[in-house]
């Protein structure tokens, strides 16, 4: 190809990608935050930090533009905040905003619990998150740009409640990632109420649809964990879940988390060098960051070999096999 061509091209394409991006901060621009929403954005419990609303709006509007959502609603969470307030309520950070509708709603949520492994310990304490990674079987969150999904609804068990014998079926709603958080499904990232059944032993049910070829179904005790931690899904309350997944049931819905793994790399360098964040543009929980110290980013091509190379190291177990119910 001529160099002139070629040359011609190369321009033209940068030239669209420039017109692409404009078209797309115009649009987030034109659509001036309304005075109702102003009065959520602070630092308080119950109030969006202004950066993840701005970058949740900007997601918003960018899927909007592009047809992949339709919903009158969006979603964000801040994973830099605490899980328990000072007054011992569950700190609010998920948050579902509905311009159209003038409604903004913040409530609890978990975030990923991590691993302890010998080569790497990335874990996370109760109250505040200080590792992050998009590195499958971290169960650690991953910040950044997500769509939801298709909702599945599984069975997972049964328990006793008010003295009946019930089935406990959970949601788990699906999020589509890009860019770094591009692997979620492969990771099974996705939303779903804060609460699991563990198990304890095999009942005879064979009238149950779950039992299986000899009758038994599994039991066990329901487990809330309500703003506690997860293994990387973002959960939500009982109340909170039938709130939220009405409103993703049919249509996608935009999601972003905050931190990314880029606002993690500047805020080590920033505290590293002496730097305050907020003189730099940053932003991180007060309370959290006292008590974490700098956070971490484990990204996948680092932390994934880690990973495997203890999956492997682990000795071969028999299948779980319940006992039988007493």
């Amino acid at each position: 190809m001529p160099l002139s061509i070629s040359s011609h091209l190369i321009t033209r394409a940068a030239l669209i990608a420039v017109l692409s991006l404009s078209a797309v901060k115009s649009q987030a621009q034109s659509e001036a935050l309304p005075a109702w929403l102003q009065k959520h954005i602070g630092l308080s419990d119950g109030q969006i930090a202004p950066i993840v609303l701005e970058r949740a709006r900007a997601h918003y509007f960018k899927k909007l533009g592009q047809g992949a959502v339709k919903s009158p609603c969006y979603f964000a969470m801040d994973a830099t905040r605490p899980s328990i307030t000072k007054n011992g309520q569950p700190s609010r950070r998920f948050y579902t905003i509905c311009e159209g509708r003038q409604t903004f709603r913040a409530v609890s949520s978990g975030y990923g619990n991590g691993r302890k492994l010998p080569k790497a310990d990335f874990s996370n304490g109760r109250q505040c998150a200080k590792h992050f990674s998009n590195a499958e079987g971290s169960k650690l969150t991953m910040g950044g740009s997500y769509v939801t999904a298709e909702a599945r609804t599984s069975f997972k068990g049964y328990h006793r409640q008010s003295g009946d014998i019930r089935p406990f079926h959970r949601t788990f709603v699906v999020f589509e990632g890009e860019g770094e958080t591009r692997n979620s499904r492969d990771r099974a990232i996705g939303g779903h109420r804060a609460m699991f059944l563990k198990w304890q032993c095999r009942m005879k049910m064979p009238d149950s649809p779950h039992a299986d070829k000899d009758g038994y179904v599994p039991f066990g005790r329901l487990v809330d964990y309500t703003a506690g931690r997860s293994n990387g899904c973002t959960t939500w309350s009982d109340t909170a879940t039938q709130e939220i997944l009405p409103l993703i049931n049919k249509d996608p819905a935009a999601l972003y988390i905050y931190p990314e793994g880029s606002d993690i790399t500047q805020i080590r360098a920033a505290l590293k060098s002496g730097k305050s964040l907020g003189s730099e543009g940053l932003y991180w929980n007060k309370t959290c960051l006292a008590k974490i110290g700098k956070p971490q980013f484990w990204p996948k091509r680092k932390l994934q070999p880690v990973i495997n190379r203890w999956r492997r190291s682990l000795p071969k177990q028999p299948p779980l096999e319940l006992p039988i119910c007493k």
